[in-house]
């Protein structure tokens, strides 16, 4: 049976510091020398998800922006994503302009992730530094506003802040065809992130199609936070690390050690052989 083990990365595979620490990335790849079929699924971007998962020898593509993309890391390219209707990326951006929130907006085109934004802020200022060290060339772009980036490539929009803040922009986005949206407090800073993408968008969706195009007939995943909801869904395993929140380790068929114990990497080790 050809099984894909796939994982979320902050607050899963990633201890607390926000690394794989030596001893997960030493047991999953002794397992992927074995024939283990290991990759992830994460909000995170390319520009942040491959470096960090650099350690580990990924060999089946991985889900990147809650499900928008999936993406082959040793070929370097999207093998497909999900666009926004440009019509609901107009009603999305009145939604943030109506309570004076600031977000990217990210765009695909020719193969690159572009994030586009309207003010220098904190949180952009620090993803230039990701970029910087990580040679990636010119993927921000500032544009007066974001109806004057917003096209038929848009995939993404992302923004964190309180939950208050960000809450009327998130009932907002209910109503709009064409989008769905992931509403959940980050790992590290307990501030709230409000990402949104197209409706046919999502983790579960993202391991339908690695089941469909390259053939695994079963799926164990790992998760921790309330995105994970959907994959855990699709999955015929599921395995909530022990600093999940509440409503996802209900939802889990086994519950593991935490990501500050390797939560993830001990579980494969106790259960590969049983399964």
């Amino acid at each position: 049976m050809k099984t894909l083990f796939i994982s979320d990365l902050d607050g899963t595979l990633l201890n607390s510091h926000g690394e794989i620490s030596e001893y997960t990335a030493g047991a999953v790849n002794s397992f992927i020398e074995k024939g283990m079929h290991f990759s992830f699924a994460t909000a995170r971007s390319v520009y942040s998800a491959v470096p960090i998962t650099s350690a580990i020898k990924i060999n089946a593509p991985c889900i990147l922006m809650n499900g928008v993309s999936i993406y082959d890391i040793g070929r370097n390219r999207y093998l497909s994503s999900e666009f926004i209707p440009v019509g609901a990326s107009e009603k999305i951006i009145s939604a943030f302009e109506k309570y004076s929130v600031e977000c990217f907006l990210y765009k695909i085109q020719n193969g690159v992730l572009t994030a586009c934004y309207t003010k220098i802020t904190s949180r952009v200022l620090k993803s230039f530094a990701e970029v910087r060290k990580n040679n990636y060339k010119k993927p921000f772009l500032q544009y007066p506003t974001l109806r004057d980036a917003a096209d038929e490539g848009t995939v993404y929009y992302t923004t964190t802040g309180e939950y208050e803040t960000l809450l009327p922009v998130k009932n907002e986005i209910e109503s709009i065809s064409g989008a769905d949206y992931a509403f959940y407090e980050d790992t590290y800073t307990k501030k709230w992130f409000l990402e949104i993408f197209s409706a046919s968008a999502s983790k579960a969706n993202g391991i339908k199609k690695l089941r469909r195009d390259f053939g695994f007939d079963r799926v164990i995943c790992f998760g921790d936070n309330l995105n994970d909801m959907p994959m855990f869904r699709e999955s015929d395993i599921s395995v909530a690390v022990a600093n999940a929140k509440t409503e996802l380790k209900n939802a889990a068929d086994f519950i593991a050690l935490s990501n500050d114990e390797d939560g993830a990497a001990r579980w494969i080790i106790e259960k590969f052989n049983e399964i």
